[in-house]
């Protein structure tokens, strides 16, 4: 395993203050700081996805992944004041912008049309990572290519400006990002925070404070979600970050899915109009913090399941890349049918209703737990 040092060193100004601190403390003083640090990193021709470099903060950590990693550090990006977020991917084409988006656990169209700096810190992060992984989509031969040769993205200061629930998600959402070949590179973590581990899964942790590195197989933890029956109130939390922004029906069941004692995810149920026994999942939101992990389908499923044990069917029409997605894979729904120009407004029916007329959609039968083998 390769090891690096490195020597960094910083002129020392002289004042009258600098000698006062040397005076106070004891402190040696020389025309130049000089610190060393040494790690061993795991060479890019050994089998690994995920990296972790954690440390206290001034232990090195940057100064190291700068030297094993050069060009490909992530430390930033000038992101456009006047342009929607998702204008600043360059070439990459929309379809590969919005999955990337959902893949780091960012799912939100409202808030991919907006400016990067009005989002809230945990969007930005989201946006911050999903542009630095954009190398990993950047290429149209790169699903082709072995572990070996996907390019590596090394991302300084990783969760270190968001809370730890939305670090948690985030690193989980990425590994299961790049776990699954949904982005096709390497991917090393430089933080200073020790939490993000477990979420992270990584293959390596190098702990700056000792240099050493450790081959991992860690198993994320588990996230237990309560779910239960609310008040159609409940929407007014979830509402704004709907694709669409229709009212809510009057005749909704609502379900409210909490995490640690905070609300998650939402979901609401329709009576289809003129169809005895069968429903349809109108709603289906989970806030962006928790966004990435599966938690909206897990939700979904949960509640289709209680629809179903009520002898109920139960449907679900969606656009949404993610929905379409496990849907389209999952033993437990059925495709009905795709329409690429959306559906018939039914306007006349419901008040403030807004169809799928002139969007894409495909809508799926939810056919039980039992129909999995």
């Amino acid at each position: 395993m390769p090891i690096i040092e490195v020597t960094a060193d910083c002129p020392v100004h002289d004042s009258f203050r600098v000698r006062q601190v040397a005076g106070m403390f004891d402190v040696p003083l020389a025309e130049k700081s000089v610190s060393t640090f040494r790690a061993e990193i795991p060479g890019t021709d050994e089998p690994w996805r995920i990296g972790l470099i954690v440390g206290p903060s001034g232990s090195g950590k940057t100064t190291v992944a700068r030297q094993a990693f050069g060009d490909v550090l992530y430390q930033g990006h000038a992101w456009p004041v006047d342009r929607a977020m998702v204008d600043a991917f360059g070439d990459l084409p929309i379809k590969d912008v919005t999955g990337l988006l959902t893949a780091v656990g960012f799912s939100s169209p409202p808030s991919w049309v907006k400016p990067y700096s009005v989002l809230s810190n945990g969007e930005r992060f989201r946006c911050d990572v999903a542009r630095a992984l954009s190398v990993g989509v950047a290429s149209e031969h790169s699903m082709l290519l072995n572990d070996a040769a996907v390019p590596i993205v090394a991302f300084d200061e990783f969760t270190s400006v968001v809370d730890r629930n939305v670090a948690q998600i985030g690193s989980a959402a990425v590994a299961r990002a790049i776990h699954d070949d949904r982005l096709k590179c390497r991917f090393v973590a430089i933080t200073c925070h020790y939490d993000v581990a477990e979420w992270l899964t990584p293959d390596w942790i190098v702990d700056m404070a000792t240099g050493i590195c450790q081959w991992r197989s860690l198993r994320r933890p588990p996230v237990q979600l309560e779910l239960f029956r609310c008040h159609r109130r409940a929407w007014t939390l979830f509402a704004r970050h709907h694709y669409l922004n229709g009212n809510l029906a009057p005749t909704a069941r609502c379900f409210l899915a909490t995490w640690r004692d905070a609300a998650v995810a939402f979901c609401a149920t329709f009576p289809l109009i003129g169809r005895r026994g069968h429903w349809r999942i109108s709603r289906v939101v989970t806030l962006p913090d928790f966004q990435g992990i599966g938690i909206g389908m897990r939700v979904t499923e949960a509640v289709a399941q209680q629809h179903r044990d009520e002898g109920l069917r139960i449907n679900i029409t969606a656009s949404h890349p993610s929905v379409l997605a496990h849907c389209t894979k999952s033993p437990r729904w059925r495709t009905v049918r795709v329409l690429k120009t959306g559906s018939r407004s039914a306007r006349r029916f419901i008040h403030n209703y807004r169809g799928s007329s002139g969007r894409a959609v495909a809508s799926f039968e939810y056919l039980g737990a039992s129909n999995v083998a």
